[in-house]
């Protein structure tokens, strides 16, 4: 088994506490070079089963393009909001939300909005797990090309992007799901950027669990975000492992873990 590290995005520590992780579980570290992409000599490592975590993008890119298998879970198609929000119900952190597209929304905001009720703001993310904008809340007046980084990271206006009312998020926590169970998890506290380890003993982990058991998974290895609505916990959304932050999840319960699934 040989795991493809990306060091590049994320701290020194997280990246050597993976590395060792890798190690203890008998597995070849192999350090990730963007180079290959326009040399196109990425390793040889048609001998044995590879799993690669880094950013996004190349997790993606590894996915669709080089021969490793697995190579990465990252099957972008599933984690598009329009994918998995259906199936997720009344566990969902949106009360309601609404498929469109960025021209449709900002040619006519007050008459896409309406579809949600009498609202002020939305939150407004993209519809693809490669969020080639983030999410944000934008006053409905103010909608606008401009407000959704049109032209900045992304050029078609017929993106599609998933708006919703705006509710109060309270505390977060990302999860682990391998093959149906939750095998590590981390709080995050977005404002002061920290994150924790999160136990099976927690509530969060307890929910998640429950989640996890009853949605038709949209990959067999991914994370899942869990927060406080209300004082009531729900899915923030679901994402793919290999493009993933693990924050202060168990790295070794988690190499542990996808390996043994993956033999």
């Amino acid at each position: 088994m040989a795991w493809v590290l990306e060091p590049d995005v994320v701290t020194q520590a997280s990246f050597e506490a993976m590395r060792d992780a890798v190690r203890v579980a008998g597995g070849e570290v192999v350090v990730w070079d963007d180079e290959w992409w326009s040399t196109g000599r990425w390793a040889r490592l048609a001998d044995r089963r590879v799993i690669f975590h880094g950013s996004l993008g190349n997790a993606a890119r590894i996915a669709a393009e080089l021969p490793w298998k697995p190579g990465a879970f990252c099957a972008t198609a599933a984690f598009a909001c329009s994918s998995y929000y259906p199936g997720l119900g009344s566990s969902l952190a949106q009360r309601s939300w609404l498929l469109t597209t960025v021209a449709a929304l900002v040619a006519d905001p007050r008459g896409v909005t309406g579809g949600l009720g009498d609202v002020d703001a939305v939150f407004v993310r993209p519809d693809s797990a490669l969020k080639p904008f983030s999410g944000r809340v934008v006053a409905v007046d103010e909608l606008s090309r401009k407000a959704l980084d049109h032209g900045i990271y992304y050029d078609d206006d017929a993106l599609p992007i998933a708006i919703a009312p705006v509710v109060n998020i309270g505390r977060e926590w990302r999860y682990v799901v391998v093959d149906g169970a939750i095998v590590a998890g981390s709080a995050y506290d977005a404002v002061v950027r920290e994150a924790i380890p999160s136990g099976a003993h927690e509530v969060s982990w307890s929910f998640a669990a429950d989640v996890a058991s009853r949605i038709s998974a949209p990959e067999p290895v991914y994370v899942l975000d869990v927060c406080e609505r209300d004082g009531e916990l729900k899915v923030l959304e679901l994402n793919p492992f290999s493009g993933a932050d693990l924050y202060a999840c168990d790295r070794r319960a988690v190499v542990a873990a996808v390996t043994a699934f993956v033999r």
